[in-house]
């Protein structure tokens, strides 16, 4: 079998802050998939806009690496025969305009595409979208500057397109809207204000397609109770400042659990994300948080079209949990890649 060449796009080109997380996440992700069956190379992005092209993500190793512009990363690039590229850039022009590069230059990449992730990165379209499939969603709308909120708290306010619950806040008096916009309007112009929906469970859940078939996963559960953590906040997924390793940033900072397989929410759950898997027009695999009312009710929160292919990534460890070891997830996942090529 030939050695299948993977370009690694990591970095950032918004800010400091997202080229670091990148660069953690991605260098988990090479150590967690190194396989003689696979060479890898990475592309680095800076906020500057200049590319490096290092033979790890090292600090070291990238502050050796010759910066260059785009369009002698785009040469340099196309001279060196990429089977596929994995995105691992986490800021929305990561998300939207790199992965756009790549279809402009007909380099396959695992993961969805450049206006999937610019869809879902607008959380009140989103949520528009499933809403219209059937699933679930609380009750909202969506303010600009200047504008006064309608909706009687308790309600949930959040910027309309900032990842990790940067800028939200739980409003439970109306003396408290004000502080709470003005919070949310410093990371977007525009804000969302939505009932907010009592604890319950607070769960995310994975869909990949596997042999041509769309299997929901299971869930991982987060910790939340109605007196001490109501919402899940920016400090209960990463520690701040980000330092040194992955086990310093997020996802294991507050950790969750998987869910046993026959709790009666899993199911009930794994329709609902396929639901919104279809209707946004997801492909490989799909991640969504949903909250789970006193009443069982699922409710949609958001997406998170990403998965970083290291042992903790959520899609990873609970493909692994049904039985789909990193290793066979990653291959199943170049393999579709590949196949749209």
């Amino acid at each position: 079998m030939p050695v299948i060449r993977i370009l690694h796009l990591a970095g950032s080109a918004y800010n400091d802050f997202y080229c670091e997380l990148s660069r953690n996440y991605a260098q988990s992700c090479i150590i967690a998939t190194a396989n003689p069956s696979y060479d890898f190379l990475i592309a680095y992005i800076t906020p500057d806009g200049q590319w490096r092209f290092p033979s790890s993500l090292s600090l070291e190793d990238i502050a050796v690496a010759k910066p260059i512009s785009l369009l002698e990363a785009i040469e340099f690039i196309t001279a060196q025969n990429i089977d596929v590229m994995l995105p691992q850039m986490f800021c929305l022009p990561g998300m939207t305009e790199y992965r756009a590069l790549f279809d402009l230059l007909k380099i396959p990449y695992i993961g969805n595409t450049a206006d999937v992730m610019a869809l879902t990165a607008d959380k009140a379209k989103t949520k528009a979208i499933v809403a219209a499939a059937g699933v679930k969603v609380p009750f909202g709308e969506l303010l600009r500057q200047g504008d006064v909120p309608t909706i009687t708290p308790p309600v949930v306010i959040k910027p309309a397109n900032a990842d990790n619950s940067l800028g939200v806040s739980l409003v439970k008096e109306k003396s408290e809207y004000d502080a709470a916009l003005k919070k949310a309007f410093e990371f977007a112009s525009e804000v969302i204000v939505e009932t907010f929906i009592e604890p319950g469970r607070e769960v995310r859940c994975g869909a990949i397609v596997k042999d041509g078939e769309l299997i929901g996963l299971p869930l991982e559960e987060y910790q939340i109770d109605s007196q001490n953590r109501p919402i899940r906040s920016y400090t209960d997924k990463f520690k701040i400042p980000i330092e040194g390793d992955l086990a310093s940033t997020a996802k294991n900072y507050v950790p969750g659990w998987i869910v046993d397989i026959n709790d009666p929410i899993t199911q009930k759950v794994q329709q609902e994300v396929k639901k919104c898997h279809l209707a946004l027009g997801c492909r490989h695999y799909s991640l969504f948080d949903f909250r789970i009312d006193p009443q069982g009710q699922p409710w949609f929160l958001e997406a998170g079209l990403f998965c970083i292919f290291d042992r903790n990534a959520v899609i990873s460890c609970t493909a692994n949990k049904m039985g789909i070891p990193l290793d066979e997830l990653f291959m199943t996942m170049i393999n579709q890649a590949l196949s749209m090529n």
